[in-house]
């Protein structure tokens, strides 16, 4: 491969999805995480509450009358749990770090293909200098097209490969400061009584032993750098909701995402937490290859997400300086509760969400990886355009 070289490219301009009109996971017009964005920013969003107090004085409402009344306490209340809102991210993650892209090497871990390709576009078209690590690597071509710092091609799982392709990123494009670990193996899908050693060996390898070593080689870098750095890890929520025939991802996942709260524990301990930000994504069913097929009991409440909505928040919370925790989409906030319903009542939502069925569902359907495929370089292409 030859020597990649640093493109400086114009800034990005804002980006949406394009809807794929023959895919079977397209959401309906109106869902649940449609209505609750919307509402947070209108009736539920402090602002407006005080164009209503106004609008009430300017009709010359008294200050005794009970409309008048309800709207003070309604702007109150708002105005409580926004501060209380920002009061918590401040005490939970601490002050923002200075965030220069000019200044910062962004690192994407399994940035060849999907949602890691699509954040590696977003920094590239913004001007930072990207480098993407993978298995499978891209052409000097695609790279320069893309305006990419370069493609190394690398089994991050493998410490003395990472160890060599981190200094040759150092040298050549600067001290990585921003790492997005998107590395995941491909899904099996299978029981656990018909699933080899090797693969469950591999993905665990892949999706867990890979981003210890991440860590371990990456923070002295972000340790060093005047104004530290960030640290994405891509986890997901089946880590806590294990699902059938997900056995090695399932546990490779929960992993994953207990590994980076102790990484962010160390971190806390040691005061290093103002330099250094973590950012845990746990993001639901992600229109992929696999989950193509698998058709959820109700796509109001559980829509399947873009690889592009996940890109965007995982930006722009990098962008921030902040660390903190993305689940997309609503219902993933909620999975917390999860474990402290009793028995029974899990077990019925297993039940009516069909989630241990739907892996054995999706796997035996045809033709998922072709339109996922399409859909993905659609995405692509519009990053591009725009």
């Amino acid at each position: 491969m030859t020597t990649p070289k640093l493109i400086h490219t114009h800034p990005l301009q804002p980006t949406t999805s394009t809807s794929i009109t023959n895919n079977p996971n397209t959401n309906p017009p109106l869902t649940i995480d449609l209505l609750l964005t919307t509402l947070t920013r209108t009736i539920l969003h402090p602002i407006p509450s005080y164009i209503l107090l106004l609008c009430l004085r300017a009709q010359a409402t008294p200050y005794t009358s009970l409309p008048f009344i309800i709207a003070i306490i309604y702007s109150a209340l708002l105005t409580l749990i926004y501060i209380l809102s920002t009061l918590n991210q401040q005490l939970a993650y601490g002050a923002p770090r200075p965030v220069d892209l000019s200044n910062e090497v962004v690192v994407v871990t399994g940035g060849a293909s999907g949602l890691g390709l699509l954040i590696a576009r977003i920094y590239a078209l913004r001007g930072a200098s990207v480098a993407v690590l993978d298995l499978r690597g891209i052409s000097d071509e695609e790279v320069e097209e893309m305006g990419l710092g370069g493609c190394f091609v690398c089994d991050v799982s493998d410490r003395r490969a990472l160890e060599g392709v981190v200094g040759r990123v150092a040298v050549e494009l600067g001290p990585p400061t921003i790492l997005i670990h998107c590395a995941a193996a491909r899904i099996n899908g299978l029981p656990l009584q018909q699933l080899s050693p090797e693969a469950f060996q591999k993905t665990i390898n892949t999706n867990l032993l890979a981003a210890v070593h991440a860590y371990q080689v990456f923070l002295p870098y972000m340790l060093a750098a005047p104004d530290g750095g960030t640290i994405v890890t891509v986890s997901s929520v089946l880590g806590q909701l294990c699902a059938a025939g997900l056995a090695d991802y399932s546990a490779s996942k929960a992993g994953l995402s207990a590994l980076h709260r102790s990484l962010e524990a160390e971190l806390r301990q040691s005061g290093d937490d103002a330099k250094v930000k973590m950012v845990l994504v746990e993001p639901g069913q992600i229109s992929t290859p696999l989950f193509e097929s698998v058709q959820t009991p109700n796509r109001f409440f559980a829509p399947v997400l873009e690889p592009v909505q996940v890109a965007q928040a995982i930006v722009s919370a990098v962008d921030s300086g902040r660390g903190g925790v993305i689940r997309l989409p609503a219902f993933a906030m909620l999975v917390n509760w999860y474990a402290v319903l009793p028995a029974s009542v899990q077990r019925l939502a297993r039940y009516l969400s069909g989630i241990d069925g739907a892996v054995a569902q999706a796997s035996s359907k045809p033709g998922r990886a072709d339109s996922s495929s399409q859909q993905l370089q659609t995405e692509l292409d519009h990053v591009k355009e725009d």
